[in-house]
């Protein structure tokens, strides 16, 4: 691919959008998905949302001003779309979205897509129990990669708060595991 500025290029230049936006979909599809699906949870929400994402990202493009990079520009979509799928969900069930948690753990063993082990259930379960911020700061850190400044963006938080909720996360989950760990070895 040709360098960032070049791809942005070729992605507002309406010749060459279709083409730059096929090399847009083979580099964030599966990406997106997810990071999309780590929010709204279920593969059929997922696939629902990852697709509004991308007409988004294709109809915002002429109005992208690249104050920020296109993957942080990109995943900012993605983030917003999902968050707006939950509020339509929770004002459908008029719910919440620890209600929504509370159902994705309950069928998340029963997923053809979840094949872990006890210990990786473990961790779904911590990570539903943590407040949504928290969760959301750790999945786009350990799952996706995102630098800390891109997170910070994202969310609009300070990259320092941001920082010390993602360490605080990991200590957390790290204690819980070694409490499993430990109670596993002495029930053998």
């Amino acid at each position: 691919m040709k360098d960032e500025s070049d791809f942005i290029k070729s992605l507002l230049d309406q010749k060459e959008r279709e083409s730059a936006f096929k090399v847009l979909l083979d580099l964030y599809q599966k990406r997106l998905y997810w990071f999309i699906r780590k929010i709204v949870l279920s593969h059929e929400n997922a696939d629902d949302v990852l697709q509004n994402t991308f007409l988004r990202i294709y109809k915002s493009l002429p109005g992208f001003k690249q104050e920020s990079s296109l993957k942080t520009w990109i995943y900012r979509i993605a983030y917003n779309e999902s968050l707006r799928f939950i509020e339509q969900e929770k004002k459908k069930t008029h719910g919440s979205i620890d209600d929504l948690s509370n159902a994705y753990m309950n069928t998340l063993v029963s997923d053809t897509f979840f094949d872990g082990g006890a210990l990786q259930l473990q961790l779904h379960q911590l990570l539903a129990a943590l407040p949504e911020k928290d969760r959301q700061i750790f999945q786009m850190k350990y799952y996706d990669n995102l630098k800390f400044n891109e997170i910070a963006e994202l969310l609009n938080v300070n990259e320092n708060t941001l920082k010390t909720a993602y360490y605080k996360t990991v200590k957390l989950i790290e204690k819980n595991i070694q409490t499993l760990e430990l109670y596993s070895e002495t029930q053998v």
